[in-house]
């Protein structure tokens, strides 16, 4: 299927990404990679986080190869749609500890132009579907 804006050539669209699978399989090496790509380009990039996710560092992304990013620790999806705003790309690790509202964030910010790239386990440790990931995975 071909499609074009033949309307209006300067609206921006956005999109979703999801990056996802088992636990070091290289989700957040491939976040952190197309995240940099995008500071490169001289994008506007926000990255957020759950604020549960103090593995490595309170504030930064961090893969287990040691690539870091700086980040912003979020309690919920809906703090991502405030801070977001003015963005060309937003990034998001560990989003199945992530309320089911991260679907409906994501949504609005692909809507309004931006580019949205998501990480997160796609089964928790019994093999079923983890949190908000398989209607994150049907949206994108």
């Amino acid at each position: 299927m071909f499609l074009e804006n033949t309307v209006n050539h300067k609206e921006q669209f956005g999109w979703i990404e999801v990056i996802c699978g088992s636990m070091f399989s290289g989700k957040t090496e491939e976040l952190i990679r197309r995240l940099k790509r995008a500071q490169f380009a001289k994008q506007k990039v926000e990255i957020f986080k759950p604020t549960i996710d103090t593995r490595y560092h309170d504030e930064m992304v961090v893969s287990h190869d040691a690539n870091e990013i700086r980040s912003t620790p979020v309690p919920a999806a809906a703090n991502i749609a405030i801070l977001a705003q003015g963005c060309d790309v937003v990034g998001i690790d560990e989003a199945q500890f992530f309320d089911d509202e991260i679907v409906k964030i994501c949504n609005d910010l692909a809507n309004q132009g931006i580019r949205v790239i998501v990480a997160g386990l796609d089964m928790d440790f019994k093999g079923n579907p983890f949190g908000p990931m398989p209607a994150l995975m049907a949206t994108a």
